[in-house]
């Protein structure tokens, strides 16, 4: 039978950063981009943004908001209906929360 043997030398691995290395290290960048982001540009001090491409704001019944994913591959005539229904469901949403924290707000009071 053959033996094999195999060296590694371990003294790289068993390196620490317990003391300052005199080389400085460069910070880890995020990955750039991709191409189909938008670039939102305040240089010109405005101080409002328009974010219609994300489509509506959508009330849950918790209280929370979040966002219609497919909004951006809606058809037109699909984004209109969804907004005058999420409108109104938003609108009834909002009022149930209202009634629903003035009814804790009175039962917290002696």
């Amino acid at each position: 039978m053959t033996s094999t043997s195999y060296s590694c030398n371990t003294s790289d691995a068993n390196e620490t950063n317990d003391e300052p290395s005199d080389t400085p290290k460069a910070p880890l960048a995020l990955p750039e981009s991709s191409s189909d982001t938008t670039k939102l540009d305040m240089s010109n001090g405005g101080t409002t943004v328009q974010l219609d491409h994300l489509g509506p704001m959508v009330v849950n019944v918790d209280g929370t908001m979040s966002r219609i994913s497919n909004w951006d591959k809606m058809a037109e005539i699909e984004k209109k209906a969804t907004l005058r229904i999420i409108g109104k469901r938003n609108k009834q949403r909002l009022e149930a929360l209202k009634k629903a924290g003035e009814g804790e707000g009175a039962k917290e009071e002696p």
